[in-house]
């Protein structure tokens, strides 16, 4: 089993984090965040990676540090339980329409990171969060995975549609891309040899 656990710990943040990519979904969540608990069970849910995370923060400062630093973790333990990602897929896609909404999610888990937000948030909070922190929590995440990661919000007018529809992108990519490719099980899908 590709599992990993992470702990996170600064003057900001207790952090600790652990996944199973060969997972069913099973999830056990708390940020102190109501809106980012909901869309890390989405990114569990619907890439079948088991997440159990629990957070403690400065919440009382304001969500900047929780929703950062859980988007470092997450990517943290994804990154450790890949190992030297012998046989994953490595690139995905993925396209979500909620509602009106639809968002595209390319990821390539190449070991660089490279993180793109085309996403235009027209309200100031979803739920309690400031829509900013969502960047920041892609970002994040892509820097601490190594992940070339672009998210486009193609169209929408609901903030929150808008919102979910890319986290469950990200959901469906890393699913496909952290797969074994049983063609290839025991390869490192690079010319370089590497990732």
């Amino acid at each position: 089993m590709r599992t990993a656990q992470v702990k996170r710990e600064t003057k900001e943040t207790q952090i600790d984090v652990k996944v199973n990519l060969d997972g069913t979904g099973k999830h056990n969540i708390s940020t102190g965040i109501g809106f980012l608990d909901h869309m890390m069970e989405q990114i569990s849910c619907h890439s079948l990676i088991d997440i159990d995370m629990k957070i403690k923060g400065d919440l009382h400062v304001d969500f900047h540090h929780v929703t950062e630093d859980c988007g470092i973790a997450l990517g943290n333990a994804i990154k450790k339980a890949l190992g030297d990602k012998k046989g994953i897929n490595r690139f995905a896609f993925f396209y979500v329409p909620m509602d009106e909404t639809l968002t595209r999610i390319v990821i390539d888990i190449c070991g660089r990171a490279y993180p793109v937000w085309n996403v235009d948030l027209k309200i100031e909070k979803v739920g309690s969060m400031d829509t900013e922190l969502f960047r920041e929590w892609f970002y994040a995440f892509a820097n601490a995975l190594g992940c070339n990661l672009h998210v486009e919000n193609l169209y929408g007018i609901n903030s929150h549609h808008i919102v979910e529809s890319c986290f469950k992108g990200l959901a469906k990519s890393l699913r496909i891309a952290v797969e074994i490719d049983e063609r290839k099980s025991d390869q490192i899908s690079s010319t370089k040899g590497t990732l």
